[in-house]
């Protein structure tokens, strides 16, 4: 009996291995290795995002995926799932904001040992669209994610209401001789 039992094991190894095998083969096949690797880094992009957005957002958005579309979690509304277009025009800030800070974390992890690490980004979002509500939603998630020191953020507007909340600016004025760069604030 003792022998039969092993035998039974010995099997039931062979046929995970067996199934474990089929199933690497299938993944590194020329034409779904990329595909997996693709959906690999989405993942990780989209789970860094979302953990910055439920930042940015005071705890109320999160964001994920599926079949290529991404969808925003929303805490205030009982988890509801739906598509991120649905956003406002400051919550869609935000998404992009944590998008682009994940991306920006990721292709820093992917740079080889000694690359020049990516620690600062530059926001030219169009700011002039935007109603006084949600500019004020965007100035504060620009001041919080300051204040966090993790990244320097610049940013590029014609906005004064927006200008006026950044501490540290650079005024470029043109005039016939030329463009020149002031600095003004701490």
């Amino acid at each position: 009996m003792g022998r039969v039992a092993g035998l039974h094991e010995d099997i039931a190894a062979a046929e995970s291995d067996a199934q474990v095998a089929r199933l690497l083969a299938d993944l590194l096949r020329s034409d779904k290795f990329p595909r997996w690797l693709i959906a690999g880094a989405l993942d990780t992009l989209v789970a860094e995002a979302s953990a910055s957005l439920l930042e940015l957002s005071g705890g109320q958005f999160e964001l994920t995926h599926d079949k290529g579309d991404f969808l925003v979690v929303d805490h205030n509304e009982a988890d509801a799932r739906r598509p991120v277009k649905t956003l406002s025009g400051g919550e869609t800030f935000q998404a992009s904001l944590a998008l682009a800070l994940a991306l920006s974390s990721q292709l820093g992890a992917m740079a080889a040992e000694g690359a020049t690490k990516l620690e600062s980004i530059f926001l030219d979002e169009g700011f002039g669209t935007l109603d006084e509500a949600t500019l004020d939603v965007v100035a504060s998630t620009l001041e919080n994610l300051a204040a966090s020191g993790s990244r320097m953020v610049g940013v590029i507007t014609h906005v004064p209401a927006l200008a006026e909340r950044v501490p540290v600016r650079f005024l470029v004025t043109r005039d016939g001789t030329g463009s020149h760069i002031a600095r003004e604030g701490a």
